[in-house]
């Protein structure tokens, strides 16, 4: 699980171990986040019509680099 998180979610996972968390601890403060990551650089929500016809769980607290990595994506695509 830490190495597929780590894929999605390098920059956080590297910053949170070397901020001194154990493996566990950013495991668990970053397995949702490379989950809802991994769908929008995906382009799952390329095409949404409105925030109403998003799922429940396509949201979770980024911060501004983690968006900026999901528009890049969006703009290539």
């Amino acid at each position: 699980h830490c190495l597929s998180v780590r894929a999605v979610c390098r920059r956080e996972i590297d910053g949170d171990r070397g901020n001194g968390y154990s493996w566990k601890i950013t495991l668990l403060r970053n397995y949702w986040k490379s989950k809802v990551k991994q769908e929008w650089l995906s382009g799952k929500y390329s095409n949404v019509l409105s925030q109403n016809s998003l799922p429940e769980k396509s949201m979770y607290p980024m911060d501004v680099d983690t968006w900026g990595e999901i528009l890049e994506a969006e703009l290539e695509r």
